[in-house]
């Protein structure tokens, strides 16, 4: 697989397209923060996309800004906005509360690599054909199995299969990008999360034409 500015770009742009279908096929207020997220890893991927231009050296304050923003997604916004946006969705009471405590578990974990963002910014280097984001912080492995919880097992907890499966492909692109990848994990696994985002448009199934959904006169 080739990690460029292009395929940053190009899975950017075609999320950005999923997602505005997605979104339009949301038929409740509460299933938009799931809808979104192909639009937000298109997002994501967009700004990787120019962090790739950044290099070697051509904007060096460009690149920490968009490290910075590419990171606040990685690390903080997914960790939270995961379990929230499938907690929104689930109707049975005991999985509502499993998805609430680690919802709770996702904002701790949020809020503390912010911390580290915000105090021990994080770098990005190329290293061979990828993005390498070096992020020290303390309780690594910790955070990692609390990272992982909260972005790929709490949607194991939904009801819905389309989520479960989002969920479980996300988790095996995880245990893949960090076995294959180890070094380059949080810029590989992103793209591949967001590649995998296209299943969250299953969940939403298409909106009958307007003349099929009006009552037939009496």
């Amino acid at each position: 697989m080739c990690f460029s500015a292009t395929a940053s770009f190009s899975a950017g742009a075609a999320l950005l397209i999923i997602g505005t279908v997605t979104v339009r096929r949301a038929r409740r207020r509460a299933e938009l923060p799931f809808a979104l997220i192909p639009v937000l890893f298109g997002i994501q991927q967009l700004i990787e996309g120019a962090i790739w231009l950044t290099f070697p050296d051509k904007a060096p304050l460009l690149n920490t800004v968009l490290t910075v923003v590419y990171s606040v997604f990685s690390h903080v916004l997914w960790p939270v906005y995961v379990p929230i946006a499938v907690l929104l969705l689930e109707p049975i009471p005991w999985r509502r509360r499993v998805l609430l405590a680690i919802a709770f578990v996702g904002a701790a974990v949020g809020l503390y690599l912010l911390y580290f963002i915000v105090n021990l910014p994080i770098v990005s280097k190329v290293q061979g054909a990828h993005i390498a984001y070096v992020s020290p912080h303390f309780y690594a492995a910790a955070v990692m199995l609390l990272y992982v919880l909260s972005t790929c097992v709490s949607m194991l907890f939904s009801s819905h299969s389309r989520v479960r499966l989002f969920g479980l492909a996300a988790f095996v692109a995880f245990v893949g990008a960090y076995v294959f990848y180890a070094v380059w994990l949080i810029s590989v696994w992103c793209f591949f999360a967001a590649v995998l985002s296209v299943i969250v448009l299953l969940h939403f199934p298409r909106r009958p034409p307007t003349s099929q959904r009006r009552s037939p006169a009496v």
